[in-house]
């Protein structure tokens, strides 16, 4: 009973946070829950849970087609280019990981994403900036969460 309203509960508040979220944040939540989804299937690859590590790396390959299709082609030029070939990659490394029960391929595939994920929120101050708000100290906790899914 305690388990299903705290889930509820969770529910609600990252509900409440996407739907106060502007666009950047956004994409730091889709990389976040790509990341926790990734470690999770890892465990469920340990426990021998392959439904749950099939469920949960199919979830992941959809955020990360989500995160590949949000890429502005005409504005990012060589960057969004080589995002869409690494965001494709990592798809194609997260297909055979969950084929072959490899967590180091999953490993392989959350470096990649850490990498992607420290770019993106050392650039949020400048986005702040350009959109006319006031940069918020608060968000940068995201770093110190960065570690918790250290492949």
């Amino acid at each position: 009973m305690y388990s299903k309203g705290a889930n509820q509960y969770r529910q609600v508040g990252l509900t409440s946070e996407v739907e106060g979220a502007d666009p950047h944040r956004l994409i730091q939540m889709l990389m976040e829950g790509a990341l926790i989804r990734m470690s999770q299937a890892k465990t469920m690859i340990t426990d021998k849970n392959y439904e749950g590590k099939a469920k949960l790396l199919g979830r992941v390959m959809e955020i990360i087609a989500t995160l590949q299709s949000s890429l502005d082609n005409e504005k990012g030029g060589d960057i969004s280019a080589n995002l869409d070939r690494l965001y494709d990659y990592m798809n194609r490394r997260l297909l055979e990981a969950s084929s072959a029960n490899d967590t180091t391929m999953i490993d392989e595939v959350m470096s990649l994403l850490l990498e992607i994920k420290s770019g993106w929120d050392g650039i949020r101050e400048e986005y702040l900036v350009t959109i006319g708000k006031k940069p918020n100290k608060q968000l940068s906790s995201n770093e110190s969460t960065l570690a918790s899914y250290s492949a």
